[in-house]
């Protein structure tokens, strides 16, 4: 009896510390590279888990990491002119399950890039709201989270990061800084760009923008050329737009046992399957939410559900044919 119970304290020691202590150096110090920057990025994009990867590689490993995984820098402007939107184009929208054996994904498919706009909280920069209430409130048939915010302690999500322009009016940022936006102007474009102003956005007549990143595709070229984008496993938001103006809204569920979350070379991979031209990366993690027909489509991975976000990208109702 005695030989058995010292049997089992051996195994059990061994997968405590044994276990743990050699796949940890072959991990960060061993041949599984892929594995380790996965680790690395998916830590470092986190604001409480960063000690993955800050408790066993230095700071000027950890940045090497991130920097060969990151999307390559874009040194051309996009081609507005690029995206033809139809006059007689058609007004349906599609849900389409994208999942992978990895991660639960959903993609709106909107036909008419016009029905698109940006809501915020009806209390915006004190108090956020829920996408559902954002959507319901606009009276519109769906939607997704779109800019990033400030968060405090109480994680209100009501004051913006970055620039937010809603109905052609400046609701946040300033006249005079560069933000990161995405937007769509008057005639449903949308338009990307790493740095552009208020001035440069009023002249393209954005009636929507909001602040975030990184661009995913731009000009039909996608951004990452190797590696997994350098921003980890994590819930997604994002948006593009096809070369004849439908408009693609992608989430995709992480953080949870039957899905992890997506890379953002996921991300990349799932919108040039759907002939995105350009595309966009926004708030995801726990913001990470889908509205579609009087439902939260997806599986925000927030303990207590819908997280309370700024702005949403919206899905209006069709316009009425006279």
């Amino acid at each position: 009896m005695k030989k058995v119970f010292k049997i089992c304290i051996f195994f059990i020691l061994f997968q405590i510390v044994f276990i743990p202590a050699i796949a940890i150096p072959l991990v960060f110090y061993g041949p599984f590279n892929n594995t380790r920057d996965m680790i690395v990025t998916t830590a470092m994009t986190t604001m409480t888990h960063q000690y993955f990867a800050t408790w066993f590689l230095s700071d000027e490993k950890i940045n090497e990491i991130l920097v060969a995984n990151r999307p390559q820098e874009i040194n051309e402007l996009q081609d507005v002119e690029d995206i033809k939107v139809s006059e007689s184009v058609d007004d349906g929208v599609e849900l389409v399950d994208v999942s992978s054996s990895t991660f639960k994904g959903y993609l709106l498919i909107v036909n008419d890039p016009t029905r698109v706009k940006l809501a915020s909280s009806p209390r915006l920069g004190t108090v956020g709201a829920t996408t559902s209430q954002i959507v319901e409130a606009n009276d519109a048939i769906g939607g997704i989270n779109a800019g990033g915010f400030k968060d405090d302690a109480l994680g209100t999500g009501g004051k913006p990061a970055g620039v937010v322009i809603e109905d052609g009016v400046l609701k946040s940022g300033d006249k005079y800084s560069n933000y990161a936006i995405v937007g769509l102007d008057n005639t449903g474009r949308m338009v990307i760009s790493n740095s552009m102003n208020y001035t440069k956005m009023k002249n393209l007549n954005l009636q929507s923008a909001v602040t975030f990143g990184p661009i995913i595709i731009i000009n039909g070229q996608p951004t990452i050329k190797s590696g997994d984008g350098g921003w980890g496993i994590q819930p997604r938001t994002a948006i593009g737009q096809k070369k004849d103006g439908t408009i693609l809204m992608l989430v995709i569920d992480g953080r949870q046992k039957n899905s992890l979350g997506a890379t953002l070379k996921n991300v990349q991979d799932i919108f040039l399957q759907y002939g995105a031209y350009n595309a966009f990366n926004l708030d995801g993690g726990a913001s990470s939410t889908m509205v579609y027909d009087g439902k939260v489509v997806n599986s925000p991975s927030d303990i207590m559900g819908e997280r309370y976000v700024p702005n949403a990208f919206i899905i209006t109702k069709p316009k009425t044919k006279e």
